[in-house]
């Protein structure tokens, strides 16, 4: 178990060993058998954290709000349209004032382009540790509590069959950085990876490169198809979620984040759409996940998302804890 974390920033799950993945999901198992039982874990007394939203957030916002509250800290709300980040102030301005008033920043900045670039810029300057609740690349607390569930759900992930498939929306123009960050993670526990999705939404080159060496490195796969039927057929774990095509096409990017985008393209691909006919050519033992919040009737039938299968509350409710142990180790721990 590694336990040098305190200090460090939460960007991205690639910045951190797979020792350190695991510590993170065991404190994670910990804390959850703790809330269960109704214990105290005071492990943030007197800590404040600055919880900065450009954009709206429901899961990502309350179990940060929560699990500060429940490790004994405080976490300031911070909705960046009433920041004076609103009037140009820079990120470095930012980071330094805020770093001083507490003990970290957690912030999710979606847009294409900007987010990861502004979150960097941050933790450069930021005297406290700088945590992504979800940018335009990643989504590193989603995927570690997906991890965390499938760990709960499943006694030995090698080999396991999991499928990220691209599925229809038409709320608005998804960042890429849910299914990035789970391409990226999974091969790293000897998972059989299927990562499908129509042509033209494609997700970066680079981030292929590094999950084929993380499935070479670790024993799991890669496998890339533009064939929905391949990625259900036995398949243990069907995750299908939508994406924005940004690789591809910048359409919807604006100053404010994505907008909502129907067009032709898109309507192309309207059958991509999660069903009980193909879950039922999966695995008898087959889970559904999704990030949530699901484009119901248009990514999933309800009575998928609803059933047996889905798992998706308990991945939520993991949100909280999974949360809990990041800020535990890197704002209170050794």
């Amino acid at each position: 178990m590694q336990t040098v974390f305190r200090g460090r920033h939460f960007i991205n799950l690639e910045d951190f060993t797979k020792e350190e993945v695991d510590t993170m999901i065991e404190v994670s198992l910990e804390l959850k058998k703790k809330f269960a039982m109704g214990e105290d874990t005071p492990y943030l007394h007197n800590k404040t954290g600055f919880l900065m939203f450009f954009e709206q957030s429901t899961r990502t916002r309350n179990s940060m709000e929560a699990g500060m509250a429940q490790l004994g800290g405080h976490a300031g709300f911070l909705d960046s349209s009433s920041m004076q980040v609103a009037h140009g102030e820079t990120a470095k301005d930012t980071a330094i004032i805020l770093s001083r008033f507490g003990h970290m920043i957690a912030c999710r900045y979606c847009n294409w382009g900007r987010g990861n670039a502004y979150l960097n810029e941050m933790a450069k300057w930021s005297a406290v540790p700088i945590m992504n609740l979800q940018c335009d690349l990643y989504h590193p607390f989603q995927a570690l509590a997906d991890l965390m569930t499938i760990k709960e759900k499943v006694i030995d992930l090698r080999r396991k069959k999991i499928s990220i498939i691209w599925a229809y929306a038409e709320s608005h123009k998804k960042p890429i950085s849910v299914p990035v960050s789970q391409v990226l993670l999974f091969p790293r526990y000897g998972m059989d990876v299927w990562l499908a999705y129509p042509k033209g939404w494609e997700l970066p080159e680079w981030v292929i490169t590094q999950a084929r060496e993380n499935a070479e490195k670790y024993g799991g796969t890669l496998t890339i198809t533009h064939d929905e039927a391949e990625a259900y057929k036995d398949a243990d774990i069907v995750i299908p979620k939508s994406w924005g095509n940004w690789v591809t096409d910048q359409t919807g990017a604006t100053e404010t984040g994505a907008s909502k985008v129907i067009d032709d393209a898109l309507i192309a691909n309207k059958s991509w759409k999660c069903t009980e006919a193909k879950m039922a050519t999966a695995s008898k033992d087959v889970m559904y996940m999704h990030a949530l919040p699901a484009d119901r009737n248009n990514e999933v039938e309800d009575a998928v998302i609803d059933g047996p299968q889905s798992i998706v509350y308990d991945a939520a409710e993991n949100r909280l804890h999974t949360a809990k142990a990041v800020m535990t180790l890197l704002v209170g721990g050794k």
